[in-house]
């Protein structure tokens, strides 16, 4: 896995610590903060300094955990308009010496508003995937596999991309959109599914198949696919390099080591599902596969065999 961070990522990490200094505070002892902004001390106060402090609670908390999705900095950006709006009130309704210091409050909250605003259009300007450039958390993995199979017969069976669900274990299906394009699903962390848009950058018949995701799609993947002849004339090489950044940024890549699903180890099972399909018609499962542990090794205990017509026929979808 590779990890980079940009300007607006720290700085968001930055602002998450701040929401949380202002927010437990507010929550745990109300009464000093209002007496420190010179507001009245009343149940009204302290449940608005407390509502306040929860909400800076929640949106640090959740900028910490992913500090790269924009929408909690414009979530921020929200409440800090809606602080300005009760203080502008505040002061409105102040006497001389409780406006001094709302006013200086006032002066603070500016601030930081404005480093919200910042830090929220920096993260949702920040710049996409490019040749040879790696996004923050993301995974690559590159693994290779024998199949003994024609090289022309194993590219047909892969450019067709609707075939991709039959052995990858996490594709729930690839429709063509139009000429180079097309529609993914893909299964995600509790239940959940993704989908994006992709498109062929690159098609040498039996020899690779490049593709990546459209702009703005939710899931910044790519992937290559080379076919070689193997020595001696025994079947083709498979070369599979793929990266992409999970749902979720650290949190979608944690889920994903928690659940067994290690890109690497996951590519390597999508190919063992590929040679079996290619080479049998079928899938070996053994008593682990079926309980989610990938597709099967050579079995110590009896197995169970899920039926799948060659790659080389069209898919059923």
């Amino acid at each position: 896995m590779r990890k980079r961070n940009t300007t607006g990522e720290w700085t968001a990490r930055g602002m998450g610590l701040l929401s949380l200094g202002l927010g437990l505070p507010s929550v745990a002892t109300p009464d000093t903060l209002v007496r420190i902004m010179g507001l009245r001390s009343d149940s009204t106060s302290r449940t608005a300094l407390t509502a306040i402090g929860l909400r800076e609670t929640l949106l640090g908390l959740g900028i910490l955990s992913w500090p790269r999705f924009s929408g909690w900095m414009w979530a921020r950006v929200t409440g800090d308009a809606m602080d300005l709006a009760a203080l502008g009130w505040l002061l409105s309704q102040s006497t001389r010496r409780q406006r001094s210091q709302l006013a200086a409050v006032t002066a603070g909250t500016v601030g930081i508003t404005a480093m919200d605003t910042w830090t929220a259009i920096r993260l949702t300007r920040r710049p996409r995937w490019k040749e040879g450039q790696p996004g923050e958390y993301e995974f690559e993995a590159k693994r290779a596999i024998t199949v003994n199979r024609p090289r022309e017969e194993i590219y047909q069976a892969w450019r067709d991309f609707r075939n991709l669900p039959r052995f990858m274990e996490n594709l729930e299906s690839v429709e063509p959109t139009g000429e180079n394009r097309s529609h993914w699903v893909a299964k995600a962390p509790a239940g959940a599914t993704v989908e994006w848009d992709a498109e062929i950058v690159e098609d040498q018949p039996n020899s690779l198949i490049s593709w990546r995701s459209l702009p703005e799609s939710r899931v910044e993947n790519a992937g290559t696919v080379r076919f070689v002849p193997a020595p001696n004339g025994k079947g083709t090489e498979i070369h599979v390099e793929l990266r992409y950044t999970p749902p979720g940024g650290r949190l979608g890549a944690a889920v994903a080591k928690i659940f067994g699903k290690e890109p690497g180890q996951q590519v390597a099972s999508d190919l063992r599902r590929f040679k079996q399909v290619m080479e049998t018609g079928e899938i070996t499962r053994s008593d682990a596969s079926v309980r989610g542990g990938g597709a099967a090794q050579p079995p110590r205990q009896p197995v169970q065999r899920e039926i799948a017509h060659p790659l080389t026929e069209p898919a059923q979808l």
